[in-house]
């Protein structure tokens, strides 16, 4: 009898064990829960904590109350320029009405698949727009703020809130960004060649200037030197002629003396005259008649 309490007793507190089980959970602070009813949701519940539910009726469903990521693959889009890019994005998401993400999707695998389009299609409607300077340098965080607001209304019923958009990358195909290399070359080659004619005009232009100014002050200088020459001679004929005209004799032979010093200078100089020339007329008689 004893032992028959004891089994019965055991029984009813394994039970209690199972029905409290089935009974309590537990929503955890990343967590987020909704109760369903043979499938049916019933109740949404978004804060952490103790709670419970009908056992064997109602079950507990869980969903992750962090951001999450959705990675979205390489799309090539052609945006407002008409240039191709191959565009690296992704999102950021939170599920904000749990009742209405399971009822939409029911799960993140699938909500993740349903999400990638419209991704997408946001993002090729935005880019589509601007160009690929806007993209690159211009306004890049605007854009993004675009393709999120644009993200969030196209996905506005799935119970989700996009909280981020990401440009990871936005660059040209492989094909065409070898073009644009080659037409980038070729236009910095056409560049340095004209810069380079231009440099070597200004440089010929200066070198011609500079000729032109050299023989100017040369012509200037010359013309200078012979009439300050002609000046020169002239004071100097002057001179002479007024002290030939003082002392014809002196001034007769003060010019053999020079006409000596100018013929017989150096140590080999030769001369052939007869020494009764007229050149020799001071070496006999410093009156100059010795030599007629």
């Amino acid at each position: 009898m004893n032992r028959a309490i004891g089994l019965g007793g055991a029984i009813l507190l394994l039970v209690g064990v199972v029905v409290a089980y089935s009974t309590f959970f537990t929503v955890r602070m990343t967590e987020q829960a909704l109760v369903l009813q043979f499938g049916d949701p019933r109740v949404a519940i978004t804060e952490p904590g103790l709670n419970w539910k009908i056992p064997f009726i109602q079950n507990v469903v869980y969903f992750d109350k962090r951001i999450l990521n959705l990675d979205s693959p390489e799309e090539e889009i052609i945006a407002g320029d008409q240039k191709r890019l191959v565009v690296d994005a992704f999102a950021r998401y939170k599920i904000v009405d749990p009742l209405k993400f399971f009822q939409s999707v029911r799960d993140v695998a699938l909500a993740e698949r349903r999400l990638n389009p419209i991704f997408v299609s946001s993002l090729r409607n935005v880019l589509g727009e601007e160009s690929l300077e806007t993209l690159v340098r211009d306004d890049r965080s605007g854009m993004m703020i675009r393709i999120k607001t644009e993200f969030n209304t196209a996905s506005a019923n799935l119970g989700i809130e996009v909280v981020d958009v990401r440009i990871r990358a936005a660059d040209l195909p492989e094909a065409n960004s070898q073009a644009v290399y080659r037409r980038m070359q070729t236009e910095r080659e056409r560049e340095a060649q004209e810069l380079r004619a231009q440099g070597a005009e200004t440089a010929q232009r200066i070198r011609s200037r500079a000729d032109r100014d050299v023989t100017v002050l040369v012509a200037e200088a010359q013309r200078e030197s012979d009439t300050i020459r002609g000046e020169g001679d002239a004071k100097r004929n002057e001179i002479f002629a007024e002290a030939y005209g003082r002392d014809p004799e002196f001034f007769s032979f003060y010019r053999s003396m020079l006409a000596y010093e100018e013929g017989l200078n150096g140590d080999t100089t030769t001369m052939v005259m007869s020494p009764e020339s007229d050149f020799f007329r001071y070496f006999g008689d410093s009156s100059g008649r010795g030599g007629r």
